[in-house]
């Protein structure tokens, strides 16, 4: 079976002891940008470090969004924010396509003042990685902005399971990008 956690990286050292007592002993291989520890028994746990000094967030949903920028673990800057964009309806016919295009339009918006917020508290020298979440067509959309290019090639991580965007979700947004991901796998069969 495989799975996935996040380790805050100050509990790092703790959790792999822990792994360790688990499986058997360990030992560790560190490749680029990551690391494989492999427990006597077979299990692995493969672990991905996101160790960046400025982060930037950019969190969008159709009912909210949030723009942060993280140092060093404080949240320095950041908006947040709601907006209505009308749900679909079972109706037919021709109010069908006027609420479909509505709808479109009003996530436009939605989309247009996140670029706005970004571009205003992520700027090009700010930030060191990028950390996506929510919904992640509209997420997308807002880095398709060309006023927004510099963050397009930066580090990246996504937390597509995020809620509604709001300051206390921008702030567990802000936590677990700076966790350490860690995939785990259980030994083979017959071990």
């Amino acid at each position: 079976m495989v799975r996935t956690v996040e380790v805050d990286p100050a509990r790092l050292d703790r959790w792999v002891a822990g792994f360790a007592a688990r499986h058997d002993g360990v030992t560790r291989a560190d490749v680029p940008g990551s690391f494989v520890l492999t427990g006597g028994d077979g299990a692995t746990a493969t672990g991905e470090p996101f160790d960046h000094a400025r982060v930037g967030l950019v969190l969008v949903r159709r009912g909210g969004h949030a723009v942060g920028r993280d140092e060093g673990g404080d949240l320095v800057a950041h908006t947040c924010g709601t907006a209505y964009v009308q749900s679909r309806t079972k109706k037919g016919g021709w109010s069908q396509q006027r609420y479909a295009r509505r709808r479109g339009n009003q996530a436009d918006g939605v989309v247009g003042k996140v670029a706005d917020l970004a571009l205003r508290h992520l700027p090009a020298d700010g930030v060191d990685a990028l950390v996506l979440g929510g919904d992640r067509r509209m997420a997308e959309q807002v880095l398709d902005d060309d006023r927004l290019a510099h963050l397009r090639d930066l580090p990246r991580r996504v937390l597509w399971d995020l809620p509604d965007p709001r300051l206390t979700v921008l702030r567990e947004a802000a936590r677990r990008a700076r966790a350490v991901r860690i995939t785990l796998e259980d030994p083979p069969a017959g071990r």
